[in-house]
């Protein structure tokens, strides 16, 4: 004798399949939608100079200077093929930290190939010469056809979703702690000061970028004397998640008491074969406590094996090279990822 079906349950098995159907179709829709987008920054060779593109999870883009001129548009070019990688059609921010030719003399060639909305500098060139005319002239000539920012200590760049704040300018820094610095720094009573720097490297724009728990520092070529400035007696800036090691890792910047005082977990060097990379300033950048790893554009001619990061985190092994760059990624709660594109390893650093 058969047990009569329960007059609900017809209606049971059509909201149940019914409910399967919202179900897989939802999941379909989520593998269509994008994923979350992320922080990224490509750190371009120019073999010696700096060109480092950062692009906001909102899509603009900030670019860290421009490398050299000539050399057949090399810099130009590899900084183009970063920005399409990227897909970025324009550059929204040009950062100029200073005025040498390993840092604006690409500019011309640069804004060949792409258009630069907004030109953000520390105000006129302090050094003369024809040479340094030159190559501030044919600046200037670009800067005049999109919008000029002069900026100074403590202001910011508006890229949507970063913030972005200028810690020096014109020889100036900061006068007073950013949230998550002011504290004494114990390193500062062995701080031995250098001869005065009149060069536009003291005149360097430096940058905090922050997004979320992540936070990124580049001083460009900001020299020794005013780094203590910045973290002495008390650290103005706190820690950091990234050191762009500033002046390409030579000795007349990167003191310990600005590096220890950052704390950083990742160090970047943007150093060439045979410019940058000092083994005293690799060696104080390898000692400073909490650090996990020191990547480098270049292997460091001069430093040999004791003083150059293991290869796996080498961008370019070869003094002749082929422009390869490193790679970041970083997610809103700190965690990011730093790769190499020579080998395609990848490491990342949880908060």
């Amino acid at each position: 004798m058969s047990v009569p079906e329960h007059p609900c349950a017809g209606h049971a098995n059509i909201f149940a399949m019914k409910l399967l159907f919202v179900t897989a179709l939802m999941a379909v829709s989520a593998g269509l939608l994008p994923a979350a987008k992320n922080l990224q920054v490509s750190f371009i060779d120019v073999e010696g100079g700096q060109a480092t593109l950062v692009v906001s999870p909102s899509g603009e883009s900030m670019l860290i200077d421009t490398g050299w001129a000539g050399f057949n548009h090399r810099d130009a070019d590899r900084i183009a093929a970063a920005a399409k990688a990227a897909g970025v059609k324009k550059i929204d921010y040009l950062v100029i930290t200073h005025y040498h030719a390993d840092h604006a003399g690409g500019v011309p060639q640069l804004a060949e190939k792409l258009p630069i909305r907004n030109f953000v500098d520390h105000g006129a060139n302090s050094e003369t010469g024809k040479d340094a005319d030159i190559l501030y002239k044919a600046y200037s000539a670009y800067r005049e056809k999109g919008n000029h920012i002069q900026v100074k200590a403590g202001d910011t760049i508006p890229i949507k979703d970063l913030d972005v704040r200028v810690l020096s300018a014109a020889g100036e820094v900061i006068p007073s702690p950013l949230p998550g610095g002011g504290k004494p720094n114990p390193d500062c009573g062995a701080f031995q000061k250098h001869e005065v720097d009149p060069s536009e490297n003291a005149r360097s724009v430096g940058i905090l970028i922050t997004y979320g728990d992540f936070r990124m520092i580049d001083l460009g070529d900001l020299t020794w004397n005013k780094e203590y400035d910045l973290v002495c007696p008390n650290n103005k800036i706190g820690p950091v998640d990234v050191y762009i090691v500033s002046h390409h890792g030579m000795n007349m910047s990167g003191s310990p008491q600005l590096v220890h005082a950052l704390a950083p977990r990742v160090a970047i060097m943007d150093n060439g074969a045979r410019k940058g990379g000092s083994p005293e300033i690799w060696q104080t950048i390898h000692d400073t406590p909490g650090l996990q790893d020191l990547w480098q554009v270049h292997y460091a001619v001069a430093g040999g094996k004791e003083h150059n990061s293991s290869d796996t985190v080498i961008a370019n092994i070869d003094e002749r090279c082929e422009g390869k760059g490193l790679h970041l990624t970083a997610m809103r709660d700190g965690t990011f990822t730093v790769s190499n594109a020579r080998n395609k390893y990848e490491r990342t650093y949880k908060k």
